[in-house]
């Protein structure tokens, strides 16, 4: 009898939540191999096996995320270490609770057979970059490298056309694209690209993508367990890489080519194996430079923007996770 009860009080309880209002997770971008944890997650079907139903959506524009949390409109969305610190410092009421990508993707490209040998090179070029104050100052750092500043070369906004502008010769840089896509890319047009890496010129490693939520929503019970169906997803997507590329291929037709492919497997050293753990001092250590770059008015704390979410309760903890 007890166990029956058990049972029925199971149901219940689980019922409830997949009848809850689904979470609403913005990416950052239209829907690609970054996103591989959520997507397996969702088709392996560990997302319902928590209790929670989610929806994934394709931002109309890749700005409006963090905007769309921080009024509540959104449950949580999809940024990057940098642009987190500066809403934040902002004053927009977001908070990290989960890392989908734990490594720096953004560098510095030129052709590998081009005139650009080293950083010093770049002195009186032009340099493609598109919008955004953070990867002006992870150019600058590389810069900063060579015995150069932002002043020794001409620095044009190509928007969302950088990989053109590099192949056709208008620049001779590009800034802000990701080595798990663009290396690719330049390597399938027969123009092999080189790529200068923030982190080798003495930049602090960050997470390139991480899940904020609206700071008055972290007591929502349905956070802890996203975040523990989307461990399951990235664990079961290291498994079986072949099995997820292709399920997700097939969702998504127009992305199944040879790009998206490479790219699916390129990335996959890239995810964090412990969405929910944050270390602390790292965090620390990029927001530090952040505030050297005078990108920081307020300088705010790490443990205001960023948390571990208790497994007993659904409570923030201050301890390095």
């Amino acid at each position: 009898m007890k166990r029956y009860l058990l049972l029925i009080t199971l149901l219940f309880v689980t019922t409830c939540c997949l009848s809850a209002k689904p979470l609403k997770v913005m990416l950052d971008w239209f829907p690609n191999p970054d996103h591989a944890p959520l997507y397996v997650a969702k088709q392996q079907g560990f997302f319902k096996q928590h209790g929670i139903d989610v929806e994934l959506i394709g931002p109309a524009d890749p700005a409006d995320a963090v905007k769309l949390v921080a009024a509540g409109k959104i449950d949580l969305a999809l940024t990057y270490q940098p642009q987190l610190v500066i809403a934040v410092d902002q004053g927009l009421p977001i908070v990290r609770i989960a890392t989908l990508i734990a490594t720096p993707l953004n560098m510095l490209t030129v052709l590998k057979d081009g005139p650009i040998k080293d950083l010093k090179d770049l002195k009186d070029k032009r340099i493609g970059s598109a919008d955004g104050v953070t990867k002006h100052m992870l150019l600058k750092a590389l810069l900063a490298s060579a015995g150069l500043t932002l002043d020794d070369v001409d620095v044009v906004n190509l928007h969302y056309d950088l990989t053109q502008g590099l192949l056709t010769g208008n620049v001779a840089a590009i800034t802000g694209v990701n080595r798990n896509f663009e290396l690719t890319q330049m390597r399938l047009a027969n123009k092999p690209g080189k790529g200068f890496y923030p982190e080798d010129y003495g930049v602090p490693s960050y997470d390139e993508l991480v899940i904020v939520v609206n700071k008055q929503h972290l007591d929502d019970p349905q956070l802890r367990p996203f975040v523990e169906a989307l461990e399951e997803g990235t664990l079961y997507l290291i498994n079986h890489p072949q099995q997820t590329w292709e399920a997700f291929a097939k969702q998504h037709p127009e992305l199944n080519n040879k790009l998206n492919r490479r790219a699916w497997f390129d990335t996959l050293p890239r995810f964090a194996l412990r969405p929910g753990a944050l270390d602390i001092n790292r965090y620390q250590r990029f927001q530090d430079f952040m505030n050297e770059q005078g990108l920081l008015k307020n300088n705010p704390k790490v443990k205001d923007y960023a948390v571990v979410l208790s497994a007993k309760s659904h409570s923030p903890v201050d301890e390095l996770g």
